[in-house]
């Protein structure tokens, strides 16, 4: 279990997807169904991070109010993500050892973090990725140089 100690967010992290800040809620929608994923970082034209989209911000976007009861669903999706994004977004780099990622995860109860290189998202590393890393150095595995 000592090869867990090896191992890095570069060594199990997934190639990011993204999208941008015009990105409508419906765009978002499907992109996280899709792919499966409960967040999506919002990069602009250069890949800089300006924030996360999550599941739960697109839910939030429907809150319900006095003067509204039942909110307008699609004027809703068509609202640009920039309004509902989250933009204090953790992050970890490529070369962030797992065993604190694994301290964040269970710290901050977060699913997914966006991994930055260079003021760049490059990655995305998620809890399946650090449970996976978790069960391969349990069997002995370390990560490839």
């Amino acid at each position: 279990m000592y090869e867990f100690l090896d191992w890095q967010v570069r060594d199990v992290m997934s190639k990011p997807v993204t999208t941008s800040p015009g990105a409508t809620l419906a765009e978002v929608e499907s992109v996280l169904e899709h792919h499966g994923f409960d967040g999506v970082p919002v990069v602009d034209d250069e890949g800089h991070l300006l924030g996360l989209a999550t599941s739960l911000d697109l839910l939030a976007a429907f809150g319900f109010s006095e003067d509204s009861t039942l909110p307008a669903y699609v004027e809703i999706m068509q609202r640009p993500v920039s309004r509902v994004m989250s933009k204090d977004v953790r992050t970890v780099c490529p070369r962030t050892p797992l065993t604190r990622v694994l301290e964040k995860v269970v710290d901050t109860r977060t699913r997914s973090f966006p991994v930055v290189d260079d003021d760049r998202v490059v990655g995305v590393v998620s809890r399946a990725d650090v449970m996976s890393a978790l069960r391969r150095a349990g069997l002995g595995e370390v990560p490839s140089p």
